[in-house]
């Protein structure tokens, strides 16, 4: 397509279709967050195995296999790579419906992480070609919504079909919808040309991954960038995945129950906190570009203390009551990082740029983080009992504080550039 024939409409719709994407993903991604107790009942399973479920094998296979598929979007159709993504996941997401051992689950799970690996690099790079570097913190906060929208989804789906249907169902009702939006994908979203946003008229020519990869080392913003991620990934998701199983194991709330109340905090408040860190960064940047980065340190720090009052609470209304402030504001470096990531990369580089940053991300965040608590969990399990999950998510408020202090060397390294 012509870089002129590209409406106002269109990108609207372009990046209302990838929220939608992006939600799906985190439907299929994190409903097993909701549903481990029932599952650790089914199959007699351990806490770590449940790290192993929700972390590790899911995001080996969905970080490394998203770096070759970021390197074909690249060079080639990255609308039709998304719609391939979509379809996969969602199919492997209802099998896991029909898992009758714990092994077949963690390999339709696998199947999950096999499918999304194909489908944010190549949305990162879309936004960025379809919107200039002031407004890039903005659409990419926006498109960040998906990950709130679709946890609160995914808890209220399988929350509230595993107390109506059971487990198994709830996965088939999460994944059912993701073929239709394949098709959307497919029929009615456009492949902006490459560059569309930075006015670059002839079409640049891909670089090698590790041409890439040298690029990303060697520059110390995106060094601490790719860090501070990490590191606040690594505290969000172990969250996201063991608030449920806190609330529920320690304070018996009903999968139904905390479902609601986790979709609440993680849905509408992190929908909130994460468009508004975009949208902040954006507007404060025209003052000292620092601001993209320090706008994350100040929701860290206000993070730490009402997660520590959550998960140490013995009052079951409290511990759910605090973890609201946590919950709005865990997302806030979604959009502003995405966004100043893909400002520091050249435009041939930034699906295969995206796909590295979620490569350290998902291996060490979502694959440690969920495992890291659930092993610590298991470990202390014999003196705690049921509190020995406290341990492993105050553990967590450390790693977030030492995410925070990249963030802020990133606005320094910000500041100074410009």
């Amino acid at each position: 397509m012509n870089a002129t024939t590209i409406t106002k409409q269109q990108r609207s719709y372009t990046l209302f279709l990838l929220v939608i994407v992006f939600t799906s993903s985190h439907v299929d991604r994190q409903i097993v967050a909701i549903l481990q107790e029932p599952i650790k009942l089914a199959f007699g399973i351990s806490d770590t195995q449940l790290g192993l479920l929700t972390g590790v094998m899911f995001a080996v296979f969905y970080a490394t296999l998203g770096m070759p598929m970021a390197m074909w979007a690249d060079r080639r159709n990255r609308r039709n790579l998304i719609t391939f993504s979509v379809g996969m996941w969602s199919l492997m997401t209802a099998l896991c419906g029909a898992a009758v051992q714990f092994w077949q689950l963690l390999l339709a799970r696998i199947g999950v992480g096999i499918g999304e690996a194909g489908s944010n690099p190549p949305s990162h790079a879309i936004i960025s070609d379809l919107y200039k570097p002031s407004e890039r913190g903005t659409a990419m906060a926006i498109f960040s919504l998906g990950v709130n929208f679709g946890i609160m989804l995914g808890y209220l789906i399988g929350g509230w079909v595993n107390e109506f249907l059971d487990w198994r169902w709830a996965f088939v009702v999460a994944g059912a919808p993701g073929l239709l939006i394949a098709l959307l994908v497919r029929f009615t979203m456009i492949e902006p040309p490459r560059g569309y946003s930075d006015n670059i008229t002839t079409k640049p020519e891909a670089p090698a991954f590790w041409a890439v990869a040298k690029y990303m080392f060697k520059h110390r913003t995106i060094r601490n960038l790719v860090a501070a991620g990490t590191l606040i990934s690594f505290a969000g998701y172990a969250a996201i995945a063991w608030v449920p199983v806190y609330l529920q194991r320690v304070h018996a709330f009903t999968t139904g129950e905390s479902g609601t109340i986790l979709a609440l905090a993680i849905g509408l408040g992190g929908g909130i906190g994460t468009f508004l860190g975009g949208y902040l960064a954006d507007r404060l940047a025209k003052r000292n570009e620092g601001w993209r980065a320090w706008i994350v340190c100040i929701a860290v720090l206000i993070y730490m203390p009402f997660a520590y009052l959550s998960y140490s609470s013995l009052d079951a209304s409290w511990a759910a009551g605090w973890f609201f402030v946590p919950a709005a504001l865990g997302g806030v470096y979604l959009g502003t990082n995405f966004a100043m990531l893909q400002s520091q990369l050249p435009v041939e580089m930034r699906a295969v740029g995206a796909a590295i940053n979620l490569f350290v991300l998902n291996i060490i965040g979502l694959g440690l983080g969920p495992l890291t608590v659930g092993i610590i969990s298991d470990a202390t399990a014999a003196t705690a009992g049921v509190d020995s999950i406290r341990y492993g998510l105050l553990a967590m408020i450390i790693v977030m504080f030492w995410g925070g202090l990249h963030e802020w060397r990133v606005g320094q390294l910000l500041s100074k550039t410009k």
